[in-house]
């Protein structure tokens, strides 16, 4: 009897110790993803840059993240990305089930007065971005503008895809604060639109055009002289332009200075994808690891390369930190530029 007393104990014991190591080896991330999908809200028409970075992410950042879900993009294109970080921030799932690859200066519109974003940048988890970007303006060959300094005495007329967008926002910042002489034609889905009213002849120009999307789509334009660059739109030069102005350096004052880090800071998170407020940290944690995980993995590096993608990527965190910051600069520099972005 004692030795039947002993073995129950004995078995019990050994149920409890099963059940608390099959439990604490059990991943929740893991489980919750297991045989699910992720939707990609990609906030641009096909073909442009978003499209293209937001895409070959989704075909490689499933695999690390825990359980394995498969990442389906979908176009979501309006306002210079706006519709999309809008239904991101309101209506989608906030169940790790839904992501966004915005535009990069998305998170700033609230700061910026953007009427139409409905949301604070600031509450979304930043997931990470593939790029520190460097933007720059172009001409088209036939517009007689050739070089910066141009765009101080005569007009150029550039395309834009949103009052969210870069496209919109960077000519109006340029105009009051450099006394540059752009013209803007909004309304076009994406960034690969405005490029074809380049060559239809319907715009002379654009600005911002990320310089790692002409490398990957135009460069035959640049290379052949259909167009010119004329500007760099980042806070630091781009090693492949080292003779075209840098728009940090044309700043004369401290204000201009304050004013244009405030917009150009976005560069640094030139490719941004996130997820709703609302996320359970968990699951954040494991895409922002899994999303550097893939910035490091091989097929996804030789996929990247054969489309001629830079990647530098940047990480979750980082992009968190930066939009923090941005929505603790001096109001009055953001109210002086919201009130040219009107």
């Amino acid at each position: 009897m004692k030795t039947r007393i002993v073995d129950a104990r004995a078995a019990v014991a050994a149920l409890v110790a099963v059940s608390v190591a099959t439990g604490a080896g059990a991943d929740p991330v893991a489980e919750f993803y297991k045989g699910k999908s992720i939707e990609l809200h990609i906030g641009y028409s096909a073909g442009g840059g978003y499209d293209v970075y937001g895409r070959i992410v989704a075909r490689h950042m499933g695999k690390h993240i825990p359980g394995n879900p498969q990442i389906v993009p979908k176009n979501t294109p309006g306002a210079g990305s706006l519709r999309a970080a809008n239904w991101l921030y309101s209506a989608a799932p906030k169940d790790g089930t839904a992501l966004g690859a915005v535009a990069r200066g998305a998170a700033f519109d609230p700061l910026l007065g953007v009427a139409a974003a409905k949301y604070d940048g600031n509450k979304f988890n930043w997931i990470g971005s593939a790029n520190d970007e460097v933007s720059v303006c172009v001409s088209w060959k036939d517009s007689g503008i050739t070089k910066y300094e141009d765009l101080l005495t005569k007009e150029l007329v550039v395309g834009g895809t949103g009052p969210s967008a870069d496209t919109d926002q960077f000519p109006k910042v340029m105009n009051a604060v450099l006394g540059t002489k752009m013209k803007l034609i909004p309304g076009y889905p994406g960034g690969n639109d405005v490029a074809m009213a380049m060559e239809r002849g319907e715009v002379k120009g654009r600005c911002a055009w990320s310089w790692s999307s002409i490398i990957s789509t135009r460069m035959n334009w640049y290379k052949e002289k259909s167009m010119f660059v004329l500007i760099q739109l980042a806070m630091k030069k781009h090693p492949d332009l080292p003779d075209v102005p840098l728009i940090m350096d044309l700043a004369k004052t401290d204000e201009q200075r304050q004013m244009l880090t405030l917009v150009f800071a976005r560069q640094t998170m030139g490719r941004p994808f996130m997820a709703p407020p609302g996320v359970p940290a968990d699951r954040v944690a494991a895409l922002r690891k899994a999303f550097m995980d893939t910035m490091k993995d091989k097929e996804f590096l030789a996929e990247a390369n054969k489309s001629k993608l830079e990647i530098v990527p940047v990480s979750g965190d980082e992009v968190q930190a930066l939009v923090a910051k941005a929505y603790a600069a001096d109001p009055a520099i953001a109210k002086r530029l919201a009130a040219v972005l009107k």
